[in-house]
């Protein structure tokens, strides 16, 4: 979560123009400053230890829901909610990374409603679940986060021409091609930096 709310930050600008471009124009700053909070929470010493997965991802989820504005709060707090469910241990498996990309997943398809190719966080991370699937049995955590994350940064690249059919960037229609979904680079941002975390790089 620390590395992930650095380098959302850092990319804050980025989103922010994808969004201006297909949304409202304020996606880079809603996780920024959610991603934050969620940072300010896990250090917050009045707050009781988090001891498991599972209990930081709620944390993350219900800061998220209750600090981002638009479609990409619940979306997400909704994500990391399911994923919760399913990592309630202190570490995680190289399966262990794969039902948290599931439950992920659906948590994210049942509160949106979307599938792949219509243009929105789907299309990073159903193919970033699947890619981690393919290779659960890996020895180390850290493969299995680094082809979820390379899955999902070809996703939010393959949102480049597609036409929105869900979301705001739907209103658009035809003219939300050629711009790729912020929820889509941020997804692949925040993956990208659990690989980060995993390998114990500095973030």
């Amino acid at each position: 979560m620390q590395t992930a709310a650095t380098d959302v930050r850092a990319a804050r600008d980025e989103l922010t123009e994808l969004d201006r471009r297909v949304g409202d124009g304020d996606h880079g700053v809603n996780m920024d400053r959610g991603l934050s909070a969620v940072v300010e929470r896990l250090d917050d010493p009045a707050l009781p230890p988090r001891e498991t997965v599972g209990q930081v991802l709620r944390l993350a989820a219900t800061t998220l829901m209750s600090t981002v504005g638009g479609a990409a709060g619940p979306l997400y707090g909704t994500a990391l909610l399911r994923a919760s469910k399913v990592t309630d241990r202190p570490d995680l498996s190289a399966s262990g990374v794969v039902s948290m990309m599931e439950a992920a997943v659906e948590g994210i398809v049942a509160r949106g409603h979307a599938s792949v190719g219509e243009k929105t966080m789907v299309d990073a991370w159903q193919p970033a679940a699947e890619a981690a699937e393919r290779v659960e049995d890996a020895e180390d955590v850290a493969d299995v986060l680094r082809a979820a994350a390379e899955a999902a940064a070809a996703g939010a690249e393959a949102t480049v021409p597609l036409v929105a059919t869900k979301g705001r960037a739907s209103y658009l229609a035809e003219r939300s091609a050629g711009t790729q979904d912020p929820g889509a680079r941020s997804s692949a941002i925040i993956l990208a930096a659990a690989v980060t975390a995993a390998e114990g790089r500095d973030a």
